[in-house]
C-alpha cells in the first residue's frame, strides 16, 4: 500500500506488511525551470540528481565494478571486517532511518545483530522501495518497516505520519540511528553537508538517548587514484556523464547531442573535491522550448561534485553539527571511513 501526503493518516502500524508514505511528487514544470536556469547561468550547471535516470543508474552500477572505482569495494570490506564491532557499538532496539536506501542491503546486514526495532528507508523512488521491502519483509517478518518516498537533498525531518506510526508502535522514545553509507554526503558542499547533519541531529534528538548518525565518508587520497576513479580508461564514467544530456533532452525538450560533448572528471585539490564536467567539442547551439544557449568549443557544463574529507576535517564537521564522535572504522590504507557519531 502506498500513501501520499494527502492520506498519510492511513499508515497502519498494525499491519504485518511494509507500509509506504510518498511525500515526493515530481513536478515537471519545476524540473524544466530548474534545468533551464542552470543552463542559462554564467557558469552552466546541471544538478547531479539528473545523472540517475534508469540508464544512468545501470551505468553507475557498472562503474562500481570497475577496478579503478575503489569506493564500493573498500566500504564493503570495512563492513565485512568490522560488522560485529559496529553492531555492538550501535544502540540496540533503535529505529533506523536509512537515507538514500536503494536496495537496503547495507542496512539489512545489521537488522539481527543490532536488534533493530523499526526500519524506515528513505528514497525518492517509492516504487523501487516497495519492491525491495516486499522481499525484505519476507526475510525479516517481525521487523516493522515504513518506506518514505522523499527528496531530502534540501533538508530532512521525520514526516508527521511516520512519527504517529512510531508512537503507535510505542517507539517514540526509542533511540534513532540515521544510516547514511556510501559517501553520498560528498555530493553536498561543506555548508550544505553541515546543514544536513544538523537536520539529522534534530531527528536524533526527537527520539530517546543513545541515537546518532552512522555515516560513510570518502577520504582524501592521491590525486592520481581519484582522477582514475572518476575518469576510467574504459569510458564507463564518460558514458554515465553524457547520458545526463539524454535525460535533460527528455525532461526539458532540448536537443543536446551527447556525441558532441567530452567528459572530464578530476580532483580539484584546492576545493578537496572531485568535479565532473561535460565540455563542448566545437561550437554549438542547444535549444529548448523558450530558450537556447550558444556553447563555444571547450566550454563546460558542471555536472557533479564529490567532496573528499580528512578524518580530522569530517570529525570537526560532525562536532559542529552537535554530534560527538564515538567510533571510527577505516580500511588499512585510510581511503574510506565509517563514523558512528552520537547525538
Amino acid at each position: 500500500m502506498v500513501m501520499t501526503a494527502a492520506d498519510d493518516s492511513a499508515v497502519d502500524a498494525a499491519s504485518g506488511s511494509p507500509q509506504f508514505l510518498q511525500l515526493y511528487q515530481a513536478d515537471a514544470d519545476a524540473i524544466r525551470a530548474e534545468l533551464a536556469e542552470g543552463l542559462a547561468a554564467d557558469a552552466p550547471q546541471i544538478a547531479f540528481k539528473f545523472l540517475y535516470d534508469a540508464l544512468g543508474s545501470r551505468l553507475f552500477d557498472a562503474i562500481t565494478e570497475l577496478p579503478e572505482y575503489y569506493l564500493t569495494r573498500t566500504e564493503s570490506a570495512i563492513f565485512s571486517a568490522e560488522a560485529e564491532s559496529m553492531a555492538t557499538t550501535l544502540p540496540a532496539g533503535a529505529v533506523w532511518l536509512d537515507l538514500g536506501a536503494g536496495n537496503c542491503a547495507k542496512a539489512a546486514r545489521f537488522f539481527r545483530q543490532a536488534r533493530v526495532a523499526a526500519y524506515l528507508p528513505v528514497d525518492i523512488s517509492v516504487d523501487y522501495l516497495r519492491d525491495t521491502l516486499r522481499q525484505l519483509q519476507l526475510d525479516h517478518p517481525a521487523l516493522r518497516m515504513l518506506g518514505l518516498g522523499m527528496d531530502f537533498s534540501s533538508g530532512f525531518s521525520v514526516p508527521s505520519a511516520a512519527e504517529r506510526w512510531l508512537t503507535t508502535l510505542g517507539l517514540q522514545q526509542a533511540p534513532r540511528v540515521l544510516f547514511y553509507p556510501g559517501s553520498s554526503i560528498g555530493n553536498f558542499a561543506p555548508a550544505a553537508a553541515l546543514q544536513l547533519l544538523r537536520d539529522m541531529y534534530a531527528v536524533c534528538a526527537g527520539g530517546g538517548p543513545g541515537g546518532g548518525v552512522f555515516i560513510g565518508v570518502d577520504r582524501v587520497k592521491p590525486k592520481a587514484v581519484l582522477d582514475l576513479a572518476y575518469d576510467d580508461p574504459l569510458g564507463v564514467t564518460a558514458a554515465f556523464n553524457r547520458n545526463l544530456l539524454l535525460n535533460v533532452n527528455r525532461r526539458l525538450g532540448s536537443d543536446f547531442d551527447p556525441a558532441g560533448w567530452r567528459h572530464r572528471g578530476f580532483f580539484n585539490e584546492a576545493e578537496s573535491r572531485i568535479e565532473m564536467h561535460l565540455h563542448a567539442i566545437g561550437s554549438q547551439t542547444v535549444q529548448w522550448p523558450g530558450g537556447r544557449r550558444e556553447f563555444l568549443g571547450g566550454q563546460g557544463i558542471h555536472t557533479e561534485n564529490s567532496y573528499k574529507w580528512t578524518e580530522a576535517a569530517f570529525t570537526a564537521l560532525l562536532e559542529s553539527a552537535g554530534f560527538r564522535v564515538t567510533r571510527h572504522w577505516q580500511d588499512e590504507r585510510g581511503w574510506f571511513s565509517l563514523f558512528w557519531a552520537q547525538a
